[in-house]
């Protein structure tokens, strides 16, 4: 088995190794991977935070021996950078641009050193809305897991990477995780609210404010009502996303 670290700020993983293919999820910088399958035009990997498989260009794969790769044990004291975009100085100086929630204390690995702010390896459920704030504004986009593209599962994945606890990387996995609870009226600022798709299956999540409001990603990470029904969007003046389930995890 061979094993590789994301060297760069962000590296694709495709649903295929042909050029044209869509994009599945993104490594961010310092993330680990398992070596599943290598041909010509990719790497056919297995992420380790999350298990999701893809490829990814053979020239963005920086081999890490087995012993540096994770222990299975769950939770990596790496430290995750706390800035919207701190820097790692390489050899020879230059500075590499690293995103909110990278692994930077893999930098070593890539004989590198993070100069900036990173989360504590473990943070209360008080910091989640703070952190997912960090992201407010940044654009959807599907398979995305930065604050300059990102979608609904890898929006309140990263948003509880950043505090220490490991989310699935899609709404429907993300959803079998935690303690269901009946009313919107049980939950805590913190808590994943889960929405059904156009047949039927869910494939949107958020994570519920105080005050009946939720912050997600749709068009943009914004921040809508939520009630009993779904998400009502002030812009649209309409509910575009009716409720299934909520789910405490913390």
């Amino acid at each position: 088995m061979r094993y590789g670290i994301c060297p760069l700020s962000l590296v694709a993983v495709y649903e295929s190794p042909e050029p044209d293919s869509g994009l599945t999820t993104q490594l961010l910088y310092g993330e680990a991977y398992k070596v599943l399958d290598t041909r010509k035009k990719g790497l056919r990997i297995r992420t380790e935070w999350d298990g999701c498989e893809g490829w990814i260009r053979p020239d963005q794969h920086f081999e890490i021996p087995e012993e540096a790769y994770p222990s299975p044990d769950g939770h990596p004291k790496a430290g995750r950078c706390s800035d919207l975009v701190g820097h790692a100085a390489t050899r020879e100086g230059l500075l590499l641009p690293v995103l909110l929630g990278s692994e930077v204390g893999r930098a070593p690995l890539l004989g590198q050193h993070f100069e900036g702010e990173v989360f504590a390896d473990y943070q209360d459920k008080e910091n989640l809305i703070p952190t997912a704030l960090l992201y407010l504004n940044s654009p959807e986009l599907r398979g995305g897991r930065s604050p300059f593209g990102i979608d609904a599962g890898g929006f309140a994945q990263m948003v509880y990477k950043c505090c220490g606890t490991r989310l699935s990387r899609y709404p429907h996995e993300q959803a079998t995780q935690g303690e269901a609870l009946s009313f919107i009226e049980e939950s805590n600022p913190g808590d994943l609210a889960f929405f059904d798709g156009p047949d039927g299956t869910i494939n949107h999540v958020g994570i519920i404010m105080r005050d009946n409001y939720i912050i997600h990603a749709f068009g943009k990470v914004r921040i809508d009502r939520l009630d009993h029904s779904g998400i009502f969007n002030n812009e649209l003046r309409n509910y575009t996303h009716p409720l299934r389930v909520i789910k405490k995890i913390l």
